[in-house]
């Protein structure tokens, strides 16, 4: 069903950034293309730099021309480029906020209603957010304001907490969207729909029939560029505070009440403050990382490359050493009646032998094993790069002995003819909307880095050497070590027979 969206003006703090270029303007510009962006819409582009509005729809075209290499409907572009406007938001200039206000009072250009997507750097969060209440550009007396903020949401529970204490002095809870692109994934957003949709799954779900979760992000890629970014990160807090966890509450919620933000928001709050916190004092058998060596990986054109180790990209930027994980790999458990006892395995890691995000269930053996060696059923939800669900099961092999082979039903979830819509602009589109259900509520936030905290903190007294695993190969054996019994294993690729080999 297509929400009806109020009379309103998006600005796009940040707007000259990669973000903005990449993702933001081509994907406003196709939901313009869609149909779904209101007649009396606009933008106004906020960047540091004075810019000719000229110079900017100009700059604008390049963006799109760079994303649409057979080229667009020119309908529509007149359309979506007179919606467009600059705004130089000087940062030595201390009435640049007071001139903002007067430019977006404007009511002939500029629709009252305010959605400021904040494309800036954490530390400007706040900042951003006080100037533009003094000014009055969040006040809801007659207008709806609302404020997306790009993650990271903090780096640890004080600091989360910080800043939503500095937000909450200007904004309402229900003005604040906290984007985590992940949840905007068709294939994210479909987990729900897959499990409360089909009555096969849930009287399955649950201790009685399934062995365990694996919740799953590999990637290829090694950490770039970012190697400052992500040495001060790491692979626990970059993924699985965040998006990992996210999924995993997704994937065991209860059922809400109903399609409401409010009611989806209260299942999720509920399971992930129902994970028990991993025991520190144990650490070594419910956490592994490690850190990725020199190796050889897959490249895109499907030859092998050659690629350095962490510890080598540091030096070449002058670091010496570091214990920072390139892989993670954790052991939770809910505790609640639905899945008491029930192992989840939360893994993320750079430089792996295939790039693949998926959920992977595993159910309990059959109460009748005919053969030695079954294997047990496999469910295995995969986001990307294929989006598709896929189930595994036993069936006998034709001819006069008893014995068994695992079939695969395995079904896309991407047809040839659905449109592909990239996570942003679903989120955009719910930040005009009013939809909170993608974004998340600080009680998710807070509950997040309250499980992951304590093993930070942990790892980061733990001076000993990081276990290293060669780029381009598959889990450290080591990582095993975090299993509840010798016959977990971890899943792989989803082509049949992929679970071991």
């Amino acid at each position: 069903m297509v929400k009806k969206i109020d009379p309103c003006t998006l600005v796009l703090f940040g707007a000259s950034g990669n973000l903005s270029r990449v993702k933001l303007m081509p994907g406003l510009f196709r939901l313009d293309a869609a149909g779904r962006l209101p007649e009396h819409m606009a933008i106004l582009s906020v960047g540091r730099s004075e810019v000719s509005r000229d110079d900017w729809l100009a700059d604008i075209k390049g963006m799109l021309d760079a994303k649409f290499k057979n080229g667009y409907d020119q309908k529509v572009f007149e359309r979506f480029i007179a919606r467009n406007h600059y705004f130089a938001n000087a940062s030595d200039d201390p009435d640049a906020y007071k001139k903002m206000s007067a430019t977006l009072g404007d009511a002939k250009i500029f629709p009252q209603n305010f959605a400021y997507f904040l494309s800036v750097r954490p530390t400007d969060f706040a900042p951003v957010v006080e100037q533009l209440s003094e000014v009055g550009l969040l006040n809801e007396s007659q207008y709806w304001r609302r404020v997306l903020i790009e993650k990271p949401f903090g780096t640890n529970l004080p600091s989360a907490q910080d800043l939503q204490a500095r937000l909450t002095k200007h904004l309402k809870e229900s003005q604040i969207y906290r984007i985590d692109h992940y949840l905007g994934k068709s294939a994210v957003q479909g987990i729900m729909l897959t499990r409360f949709a089909n009555a096969i799954f849930e009287p399955l779900w649950n201790k009685e029939h399934i062995d365990h979760v694996q919740i799953t992000n590999n990637e290829t890629l090694g950490v770039g560029e970012r190697t400052t970014f992500y040495d001060a990160t790491g692979a626990l807090r970059d993924m699985m505070q965040s998006h990992l966890l996210q999924t995993l509450a997704l994937t065991a919620m209860e059922k809400p009440a109903d399609l409401k933000p409010e009611s989806i928001r209260a299942e999720k709050v509920k399971l992930l403050q129902s994970i028990r916190p991993v025991d520190v004092s144990n650490i070594n058998k419910q956490a592994f990382r490690a850190q990725y060596k020199a190796g050889r990986v897959c490249a895109a054109d499907g030859h092998g490359e050659n690629v350095q180790g962490y510890l080598e990209e540091l030096k070449r930027d002058g670091v010496d050493s570091s214990i920072t994980e390139t892989y993670a790999a954790v052991k939770l458990f809910i505790d609640n009646p639905r899945w008491q006892g029930v192992p989840f395995y939360v893994r993320t890691a750079k430089r792996m032998h295939e790039g693949n995000t998926a959920i992977s269930i595993r159910f309990k053996k059959s109460p009748m094993q005919l053969v030695e060696g079954q294997h047990q059923n496999w469910l295995t939800i995969n986001i990307q790069p294929r989006e598709c669900i896929k189930l595994e099961i036993e069936s006998k092999i034709p001819g006069l002995d008893i014995a068994t082979r695992t079939l695969s039903i395995d079904a896309p979830q991407r047809q040839k003819e659905d449109e592909t819509i990239d996570s942003y602009e679903t989120l955009m589109l719910n930040l005009m909307e009013g939809d909170p259900s993608q974004y998340l509520h600080i009680s998710e936030v807070e509950a997040q880095w309250r499980l992951v905290d304590p093993i930070v903190k942990a790892w980061a007294a733990d001076k000993t050497p990081l276990h290293q695993y060669t780029a381009g190969n598959r889990d450290p054996e080591e990582s095993s070590v975090i299993f509840e019994t010798k016959d977990q294993f971890w899943r792989y690729s989803i082509e049949l027979g992929g679970d071991k080999h």
